[in-house]
């Protein structure tokens, strides 16, 4: 008889990029996937569907995804100038500049639904941990 293959532990990043549960790494953490239906954009469970984590863990929990929200802007604003600066280049003598920022401020705009949803998820992982034992273990215990 061969031993049952053990349950492998869920990539970090890819659980982030995914947007699941920091508890199991396995429970979605939005009900709908498509952040950009904008009246649906912060719709919630209350708890994981897996592991029963609660996602709000106090009243006002989410006013400090505020700062990860901005963070995201700043370090993708920063990703696209070296990328356009190294790709395109710049340049005193035309308006390469003034178009990238026309570029980077349309993509910050594009992509807003999904990095607040981004800075909820990256947020929670700050305060919630990773429990392969989730299924044998009680929250409070955790």
């Amino acid at each position: 008889m061969r031993p049952m293959p053990k349950a492998t532990k869920p990539n970090y990043f890819w659980s982030i990029l995914t947007m699941k549960c920091p508890r199991c790494r396995r429970g979605p953490m939005f009900k709908n996937n498509n952040p950009w239906r904008l009246k649906k954009v912060f719709d919630m469970p209350e708890t994981c569907p897996e592991c029963g984590q609660p996602y709000e863990l106090e009243p006002g929990f989410w006013y400090g995804t505020g700062y990860v929200s901005y963070a995201l802007s700043v370090a993708f604003s920063v990703t696209s100038f070296v990328a356009w600066f190294v790709l395109i280049g710049m340049s005193t003598r035309d308006n390469r500049f003034f178009i990238w920022l026309g570029t980077n401020i349309f993509l910050l705009v594009f992509l807003q639904p999904w990095l607040m949803r981004l800075s909820r998820v990256i947020y929670l992982y700050f305060f919630v941990k990773y429990d392969p034992d989730h299924k044998n273990r009680n929250i409070k215990e955790a």
